[in-house]
C-alpha cells in the first residue's frame, strides 16, 4: 500500500508540464507516470499543476531574539501557507548565529516546530573565520552570510582586509547583503527625517554597485562562490551580467512589483527596505535580468516588523517587510501576466538553489528524491489581506492586491501540509541535507 498518489495534475518534469501521476512511499517519490496501485491517500489534482517543493532562499524569522515580531514556528506557518516547502534563514537574530554553539541552539529550536524543511545560514564577523573554514559537515548549514553594509542586527564585516579573510576561509557558498559600508556613512547627512523617499537617496545606487564589484573581485581572486542577495541596481545587473560561474544573484519579489516613488507614496515606511526600492529604471532592469536568465534565484527577504515600529517616523522605522506568503502568488501573477515563464520560476525557486547550494533529493519530480510538492491553481484569484498574513507582524505590502495564480497546496515528505489556505496536522520539517 502507497502512502499517496497525486493524480490528473499537470506535473513539472524536464522543463515541460505533462500529465502524469506521483507516487509516494516513506517520504520518497516512488513512480512516476501510470500508476496502479492503492494509496492510503489520494489527491485528485485535476486543473492543478503539480510543481516540485519551492523553496525560499531568504527568510529572517527572528528567533533567538525579537520573538515578539516572528518566530521559527509562525514563519514556517507563513511559508506552507505560501506554498514553500523549504526555508533557508538568516543570523542576524540577537545572539546571532555565528558560531557552532548558536547554530546548534537554532537546530534545537527548530526541531517539531517548524512547519516546513529548513537550513541555516552561519553569520561571517570579523574575527570567526577558523569556523567558516570548517562548515562543510556542519548538519542543516546553508551557507555563511555575510553583511558588507550595516542593516537589522549587529552582524557586520565591513572592512575590505575581512571581506578578504571571510572569502578565504569560506567552505561553502558565501551570500552576501552587498552595500558599501563607507558610502552608507557618508551619506547619513542625506537622510530627510520624516520622510522616507530618502531612504534610496541614502541608500544609493553607487552604494550598491561599489560594494558588488568589491565582492564579485574578491570572490574571482579566491576561486570561492559569491550569491549576491536582494540585487536592487540597473548598474548591479549589467555588471553582474558579464560575471557569472562562480557568482550567481538573487531578485526580491517586492523589488519586481513595486517601485518608487509609488511605493513610498501609498506605504510610506511599510515599503522601506535594506537595499531600498528604486525608481523604475532599476526595476525595468531586474525585469531585463529576469528575461535574459542573468538572474539565478528568487528570495522573499521575508524581515517582518511589527506595525508599532514600523510606523515610527523615518528614518527610526526598521527596515524589512514581510514576505515568505506572498512569494508564489506575486511571482505566478507575474507568471500569468506573461513576464516571465513557469519554467523561468521553477529554476528560481527549485532548480538553481538545488545547483547553487548543493542541496540533496529535492528541487525535482523525480523517482528516489524527497515527495516535496507544491499544488498550484494557476487559474485561482486571491487578494492579499493583512489579517491572513501568518507571520505574527500581521501586514504585508501587497495588502490588497489581487493576483491571479496561487498554491492551494503544500506537501512535505509526502504529507499535506496545507490545503486551500488551512494548516494541516503537526510541526514535521527537517533540516536540509547538502552536498
Amino acid at each position: 500500500m502507497l502512502d499517496l498518489i497525486i493524480k490528473n495534475g499537470q506535473c513539472y518534469i524536464d522543463g515541460k508540464l505533462k500529465e502524469a501521476n506521483v507516487s509516494v512511499k516513506n517520504g520518497k517519490i516512488l513512480e512516476v507516470g501510470q500508476i496502479t496501485d492503492q494509496a492510503k491517500d489520494i489527491i485528485d489534482a485535476k486543473g492543478l499543476i503539480v510543481l516540485p517543493g519551492c523553496m525560499d532562499t531568504q527568510t529572517h524569522f527572528r528567533e533567538p531574539g525579537s520573538t515578539d515580531t516572528e518566530d521559527l514556528q509562525s514563519g514556517s506557518r507563513a511559508a506552507i501557507v505560501g506554498g514553500i516547502t523549504a526555508v533557508f534563514e538568516m543570523p542576524n537574530t540577537n545572539p546571532p548565529t555565528s558560531n557552532k554553539k548558536e547554530f546548534q541552539k537554532k537546530l534545537d529550536l527548530a526541531k517539531n516546530r517548524m512547519y516546513c524543511n529548513y537550513a541555516f545560514y552561519f553569520g561571517a564577523t570579523a574575527d570567526n573565520v577558523d569556523e567558516l573554514a570548517d562548515l562543510k559537515n556542519l548538519k542543516g548549514c546553508c551557507g555563511i552570510k555575510l553583511f558588507a553594509g550595516s542593516s537589522t542586527g549587529n552582524l557586520l564585516v565591513a572592512n575590505e582586509k575581512d571581506i578578504e579573510k571571510v572569502f578565504k576561509n569560506s567552505s561553502k557558498v558565501v551570500a552576501v547583503h552587498s552595500e558599501d559600508e563607507a558610502i552608507l556613512n557618508i551619506n547619513k547627512k542625506l537622510i530627510k527625517k520624516g520622510d522616507v523617499h530618502s531612504h534610496p537617496i541614502w541608500r544609493s545606487e553607487e552604494c550598491a554597485i561599489s560594494s558588488t564589484r568589491r565582492i564579485v573581485h574578491i570572490a574571482e581572486r579566491y576561486n570561492k562562490k559569491a550569491h549576491i542577495l536582494h540585487i536592487s541596481t540597473k548598474q548591479e545587473i549589467d555588471f553582474l551580467s558579464q560575471h557569472k560561474g562562480n557568482i550567481t544573484f538573487e531578485i526580491t519579489p517586492q523589488h519586481l512589483t513595486i517601485y518608487a516613488p509609488d511605493c513610498y507614496n501609498k506605504l510610506g515606511t511599510y515599503a522601506q527596505m535594506n537595499p531600498p526600492i528604486r525608481d523604475k529604471s532599476h526595476y525595468d532592469r531586474l525585469w531585463y535580468a529576469i528575461k535574459n536568465n542573468y538572474n539565478d534565484t528568487i528570495g522573499s527577504d521575508h524581515a517582518p516588523h511589527l506595525k508599532s515600529n514600523k510606523d515610527k517616523e523615518y528614518p527610526n522605522s526598521p527596515s524589512g517587510m514581510p514576505g515568505v506568503q506572498t512569494l508564489l502568488p506575486v511571482m505566478l501573477n507575474h507568471v500569468n501576466e506573461g513576464s516571465l515563464t513557469l519554467s523561468q520560476l521553477i529554476n528560481f525557486v527549485c532548480e538553481n538553489p538545488v545547483k547553487i547550494f548543493g542541496i540533496k533529493n529535492k528541487g525535482f519530480i523525480k523517482k528516489g528524491f524527497d515527495a516535496d510538492f507544491t499544488l498550484v491553481d494557476m487559474n485561482k484569484k486571491i487578494v492579499i489581506k493583512n489579517e491572513n498574513i501568518e507571520s505574527k507582524c500581521g501586514w504585508s505590502p501587497f495588502n490588497d492586491f489581487e493576483f491571479k495564480g496561487t498554491p492551494v497546496s503544500t506537501i512535505i515528505a509526502g504529507k499535506v501540509k496545507m490545503q486551500n489556505g488551512k494548516i494541516i496536522g503537526d510541526p514535521e520539517g527537517n533540516p536540509l541535507e547538502f552536498d
